[in-house]
Formats: structure tokens, C-alpha cells, sequence
């Protein structure tokens, strides 16, 4: 579970989001849209760990900080917008990857680790391709091996930026629906910052509009109106 006490973010003196509550909680897909530059994967990668907040508080299962890397990553789980294409990389070598905050100095599997591996590719759906090298794949394919990574690394949680960049459209919605399943089915907090407001409001369970600096965070079908989205993108002021 994620929450936001008073949270402001922002770069430079500029305020992107300011004094936001919301709680994301298991078992929810919630997806974090806004205008360009509003301050999504500023706000996501704040609460991963990766940037600052200018006030306030972010609590990731009752804590609001961790005594190291290694326990923040057994708390939540982080996948950027970034491409992998790394020659000669198989797909359970990266999703081997996501047990680094539980092996030893030389990142090394036990049986156990390798067993949840399996298991985390055979979830996205991917089992046949786990001695596929990377840079042989298709987008969509790396994406779902990027998330087999995030499973195998056991979190609660589990943010996402942009993951619908670069697929087509089939695989975007393929992929939201994924996202939905795990969330209800492995009783996940997963938040995903996008700006594909169609997709969003078919495949999530609540939308977390950023109109700055405001954040509002509804349930998707209360999201659905051209009236409730015009106002929470402030469309009308354009």
C-alpha cells in the first residue's frame, strides 16, 4: 500500500504537485495521467526512491523510510520507459535480475530464486522465451519480461512508468489488462503513470489526474464523463 501525506513536488521553483493526499492500495490498478510535463514520472519516481519531494510524506507499507536500497527494493519495484536491448542477454537472466535484494554479494540464484524466475515469466506468459536474447525481441515482448523482472522481485508494490510506450495499440491494452489481472489476482498495489487517458479509463480501476498542481485520484468509472475529465484536465480553460 502507497499513501500520500501532503506530498509537493516540483523541480527548480517550479511547483508540479502540491500538498497531495491519496492512498493506492492492493489489489488496484491505478493509473497516473496528466498533461505533458505535469509531473508524472516526477511524482512516480519519487515515491520509488529515485527523486525528492519538496514536503510532505510518502508511506509505502506503514513505513516512510528504509535503512537501505535492498529493503526499499523488497518494498517496491520500479520499471521505467526505458528500451532493453541488450545483445546476448537472455529474458531469465533479467528477470534473474529482480532477486538482487535477496542473493548474495555475487548475485547469485539458489534453486528457490530460479523457481520464481520460472514462475514470473510463466505469468507474463513468456516461458517460451526464457533463453531468448533480448535484443531479438519485439517491444511488447521485452515489456512483459520487464514486468516478469518486477514479479520476480516479490513486492507489494509495483510502479510503472509509461509502459505503453512504443507498442501498438493491441499490445497496450494486452498489456493493461495484464496489469489489472496481477493486481487483483496477486493482491498487488500497482500505479502506472501514462498518458493514454482511453486506455486508462477501460483497463484501471482509478485514475490519479494531475491538474496542476492538484492531484485528484476517482475511480475510473466516475472518470468517464467528457464533463469529469474536461475538468480534472481543465480543458475548459484552454
Amino acid at each position: 500500500m502507497i499513501e500520500l501525506r501532503n506530498v509537493s513536488t516540483g523541480y527548480g521553483s517550479r511547483e508540479l504537485v502540491k500538498n497531495a493526499d491519496a492512498l493506492f492500495a492492493p489489489s488496484t490498478l491505478t493509473a497516473l495521467t496528466g498533461r505533458n510535463g505535469s509531473g508524472k514520472s516526477t511524482l512516480l519516481r519519487a515515491i520509488a526512491g529515485l527523486g525528492k519531494i519538496t514536503s510532505g510524506d510518502i508511506v509505502v507499507d506503514g513505513k516512510t523510510r528504509f535503512s537501505s536500497a535492498s529493503e526499499r527494493a523488497r518494498s517496491i519495484a520500479f520499471v521505467n520507459t526505458q528500451r532493453v536491448r541488450i545483445a546476448n542477454m537472455r529474458c531469465c537472466d533479467l528477470v534473474g535480475l529482480g532477486r538482487a535484494p535477496y542473493t548474495d554479494w555475487a548475485g547469485r540464484l539458489s534453486d528457490y530464486d530460479k523457481d520464481i524466475v520460472d514462475r514470473a515469466l510463466a505469468i507474463v506468459g513468456m516461458s517460451d522465451y526464457s533463453s531468448r536474447s533480448l535484443d531479438t525481441m519485439s517491444d511488447g515482448e521485452c515489456q512483459r519480461v520487464m514486468i516478469a523482472r518486477a514479479l520476480a522481485q516479490d513486492t507489494p508494490n509495483i510502479l510503472l512508468d509509461e509502459p505503453t510506450s512504443f507498442l501498438d495499440l493491441p499490445n497496450r491494452y494486452q498489456l493493461m489488462e495484464l496489469l489489472g489481472k496481477l493486481a487483483h489476482e496477486q493482491e498487488k498495489t500497482i500505479l502506472l503513470s501514462t498518458h493514454e487517458l482511453d486506455i486508462a479509463l477501460a483497463c484501471a480501476d482509478n485514475i490519479a489526474l494531475i491538474d496542476t498542481p492538484a492531484l485528484k485520484v476517482l475511480p475510473a468509472s466516475e472518470q468517464s464523463t467528457r464533463q469529469t475529465v474536461a475538468e480534472c484536465f481543465g480543458i475548459g480553460r484552454l
